[in-house]
């Protein structure tokens, strides 16, 4: 999604402008998230844009979409530029592995968690 939002309408109000604008963005990131993942995938990574025209947009975190959003409503922009590409990504899971190791307590430690014990019977 390559496009320029108007924050400006004269039959509606701003607050319902900015959450229709909101509510479109979030409804193509979850059309996007539902499409098929290429082979060796596995979850789709959203590039972002966001600026004030197309030439000055800089590169935002995807969490930070929603916040910038309401920035420039807040500015009194009259139109903000916003580009969301959809890449699909590898993300590689390490297996955690069981490590056991006997633990020297001290005994004021061990104490205190059978007094503990005791107390909850």
């Amino acid at each position: 999604m390559k496009k320029t939002f108007l924050l400006t309408d004269t039959k509606k109000d701003p607050q319902r402008v900015l959450d229709s604008i909101k509510h479109n963005i979030r409804k193509y990131i979850k059309r996007e998230k539902r499409k098929d993942l290429p082979e060796g995938s596995n979850f789709w990574k959203i590039n972002c844009k966001f600026g004030k025209t197309e030439e000055s947009a800089v590169e935002v975190r995807f969490e930070d979409i929603m916040k910038n959003i309401s920035e420039a409503s807040e500015q009194n922009l009259d139109s903000f530029y916003i580009e969301l590409i959809a890449e699909a990504g590898t993300m590689n899971f390490k297996k955690k592995e069981k490590v056991e190791e006997d633990i020297d307590m001290p005994e004021d430690i061990m104490e205190e968690d059978e007094i503990a014990i005791e107390d909850d019977n």
